[in-house]
């Protein structure tokens, strides 16, 4: 919208400035400005600087521009400066995002390319925080995801903004979308399951993780066919941990100290593997749910109350508590077995699951949330490591 198309070398120097992780089967990250965000699947770039404008355009006619503004007055003023430069109309609203000014704008405009038609979209403007610009205005940073005037389209374009993480605190905070639509309520303390401990959370919690789900298996159903849908997968669950992951701190770290005050002091490199057994005997408790009207995700703030879930819920959610303990964690998924599983960094024996990530390469020790089987105990009928797709946060 705000670029025309340039010259592959221009796409490719942009390319090379912005870090662009496994073809953009993870989140994108900006070196100039800090920020991040996770675009869904088959977004491709068109244009831009490479470093202060970015332009996606997708295989659904929808696009997302990005832009960086330096000198503005404020997110407020520059919102008002777009809608002018786009004759668009709509409403905005404004609000702090974690310490940082931002304004959330639903916005209809004329359709430079079609006389007569309109588009419509969501924009978010948040200001970034940067060392050289703590004593002056701060950079802000402008997401606008846009395409025909289709309802259809609204859940797409709002994972999008909820995506953007402007610095990396935000990378384990809800969302900017998920924010303004739920606000934090206040502290209330709620008991986790068959554990006889309560733990600290916010008042709507659980609705807010819920409808993230829900927005996210929206997104996921437009992949079902594609054959971008692993990829797809993965940025569902990159979306629910990141929305989780705050959320459950408290809850970690209560049942974190419960399994730990009745070990025997014993060696340190047992500990790790010891919480990783408790907690994986706690979430094989869970009563079985599943829902086969939408997604079989049990939002995690329901599922560490109540005591149930699906076996991807049981999985991230025993890869939050070890990731709160400091022991690395990841989760595996099957289409063809429809199951999910856990993965640990733990010493020991047991099945291990081997994957690259990059230039890492990891051999995680498996664990099985639906059966009562020790941690790296993993059934013949499910064990052909082809079938599985790794899946780190």
């Amino acid at each position: 919208m705000f670029n025309n198309m340039k010259s592959p070398r221009t796409a490719l120097f942009a390319a090379l400035v912005f870090v662009f992780a496994k073809a953009q089967a993870e989140p994108l990250y900006s070196p100039s400005w800090g920020f991040r965000f996770d675009l869904p699947e088959g977004y491709e770039f068109v244009d831009g600087d490479g470093k202060n404008r970015f332009s996606f355009r997708s295989g659904f006619g929808t696009s997302c521009d990005i832009v960086v503004y330096t000198g503005k007055p404020s997110v407020e003023a520059l919102a008002e400066e777009v809608e002018q430069k786009l004759s668009g109309r709509g409403e905005r609203n404004g609000y702090e995002y974690n310490g940082k000014k931002a304004v959330l704008s639903r916005l209809t405009f004329p359709d430079p390319q079609k006389r007569g038609s309109r588009l419509s979209g969501w924009a978010l403007y948040v200001e970034l925080k940067t060392p050289e610009n703590r004593a002056g205005t701060a950079p802000i940073l402008f997401v606008f995801a846009y395409g025909p005037q289709d309802d259809s389209f609204q859940s797409l374009h709002l994972s999008i903004l909820d995506s953007i993480a402007a610095t990396e605190e935000d990378r384990r905070l809800p969302g900017p979308v998920t924010d303004f639509s739920y606000p934090a309520g206040n502290w209330e303390r709620r008991p986790l399951a068959a554990v006889g401990k309560e733990a600290w959370f916010r008042a709507g919690d659980a609705e807010a993780a819920q409808a993230l789900v829900d927005r996210e298996f929206a997104v996921l159903r437009r992949y079902v066919d594609s054959p971008l849908w692993q990829e797809a997968w993965k940025r569902f669950y990159r979306a629910i941990y990141r929305d989780s992951f705050d959320r459950l701190k408290d809850a970690a770290f209560i049942l974190e100290r419960t399994w730990a005050a009745g070990d025997a002091a014993g060696k340190r490199s047992d500990e790790a593997r010891v919480l990783a057994q408790k907690a994986l005997d706690w979430v094989q408790g869970f009563s079985y749910e599943r829902n086969l009207m939408g997604s079989d995700f049990v939002n995690l703030v329901s599922a560490v109350q109540d005591g149930r879930g699906d076996c991807d819920s049981r999985a991230m959610l025993w890869a939050i508590i070890l990731e709160q303990a400091a022991i690395p964690a990841a989760i595996m998924v099957s289409r063809e077995f429809g199951h999910a599983m856990g993965l640990a960094d733990l010493e020991g024996e047991g099945a291990r699951f081997p994957f690259r990530e990059g230039s890492r390469e990891y051999r995680w020790l498996v664990a099985e949330t639906t059966a009562r089987v020790g941690i790296g105990r993993i059934g013949e009928n499910v064990s052909e490591i082809t079938k599985w797709l790794s899946i780190t946060f």
